[in-house]
């Protein structure tokens, strides 16, 4: 009796072995990752830390690829969602704000001066990931048929320009580049300015030629990468929104895996979280380097700020008084769009950010 049961077990394991190795037969080639930066950004190298982590950990059998500088979708950013949707790109590390015309709930981050109200952002925007509002966004995002893996982080938005800016009245008549998503353009109309919805290398030409006065940009991710200090002497600290990332695949690439291998890549996307908030935050507090530094990680830029100074940028932190004014003066764009965005998921997020004190 008991060596048949031995070799009932024995016979079983076999052919779950046998499942598994067919279905793993069965997985691409190639699996594509897009991202909209180059390979040098923060996230860029977020999405090269996870595809390099799945490829270690499943041994070489799933092997994913990343496409740096939105290359998978001909520059159009805005389109990620629909290709990732649709099977033609099959993962994508992306941005909240890209992704926001098509999951209307994803602007939840851009709410100006939305979670630079709490005592600790970091805290807070941990927590609407992980509270109550963190799951309405990703149901909102599997709702419209794009599969939700992890999240990530671009790090908060901060402003760069030609003159010194620390308060609304600074911004009157400036032109600003900014992303082309309505919220960033009623926000900073709200604060008196001409924001222009132009590409990256027409923002570019226009800081050279002086035409366009700033620009709005995570510092370790972008600013510091597209090597700013080059084109512009003011940055503020303002934080004003958050540039979260969500790791995402295609729904039926992601039911191809089994069930070991969907576990696999769930770890991964939790280690690479931890990795891109680190370079996110970094600078911000010796905790982001420490990590770093004991991943073997630590990136050639380990003092941001420094960096800045050291090239000739001067950053400007407004006061107390000068943020309330921003917050002031931006107060109908978070009421236009709480209902556009939806009233509960804001209550929640505010909760989720009230826990987090």
């Amino acid at each position: 009796m008991k060596r048949f049961l031995v070799t009932a077990l024995v016979a079983c394991a076999l052919v779950l072995t046998g499942i598994n190795g067919a279905q793993a037969n069965s997985y691409k080639k190639e699996y594509k990752l897009s991202v909209v930066p180059g390979q040098t950004s923060g996230w860029g190298m977020s999405a090269n830390y996870f595809a390099d982590l799945v490829r270690e950990k499943s041994q070489g059998r799933i092997n994913i690829k990343v496409y740096c500088n939105s290359q998978l979708m001909s520059g159009m950013q805005t389109s990620e969602f629909l290709l990732v949707r649709n099977g033609i790109i099959d993962f994508a590390l992306a941005s909240t704000i890209n992704w926001s015309p098509q999951v209307k709930q994803l602007n939840l981050p851009c709410m100006p001066f939305f979670i630079v109200s709490a005592p600790d952002r970091y805290k807070a925007m941990d927590a609407i990931e992980n509270g109550s509002a963190g799951k309405m966004l990703i149901e909102a995002v599997e709702k419209k048929g794009v599969h939700f893996i992890g999240w990530g982080e671009n790090g908060f938005r901060e402003l760069t320009t030609s003159k010194k800016v620390a308060e609304p009245s600074d911004l009157k008549g400036m032109k600003i580049r900014v992303v082309g998503s309505p919220i960033f353009i009623d926000t900073f109309r709200a604060l008196g300015a001409n924001p222009a919805t132009i590409n990256w290398s027409e923002a570019i030409v226009g800081f050279q030629q002086g035409t366009v006065d700033g620009q709005e940009n995570p510092t370790n991710g972008i600013n510091i990468p597209s090597k700013m200090c080059q084109y512009h002497k003011f940055h503020c600290d303002w934080h004003y929104v958050i540039d979260p990332l969500m790791l995402c695949s295609n729904n039926d690439v992601w039911k191809s895996f089994s069930p070991e291998d969907q576990k696999l890549l769930l770890d991964c996307a939790k280690e690479m979280e931890s990795y891109s908030k680190a370079l996110s935050r970094l600078g911000q507090d010796p905790s982001y380097l420490a990590y770093l530094q004991k991943i073997g990680k630590a990136p050639e830029v380990t003092d941001p700020y420094g960096l800045l100074k050291a090239n000739g940028m001067t950053v400007v932190t407004p006061s107390k008084e000068q943020m309330a004014e921003f917050i002031k003066a931006t107060e109908s764009v978070r009421t236009k769009w709480t209902q556009n965005i939806g009233p509960e998921l804001v209550r929640a997020a505010e909760q989720d950010m009230a826990n987090a004190r």
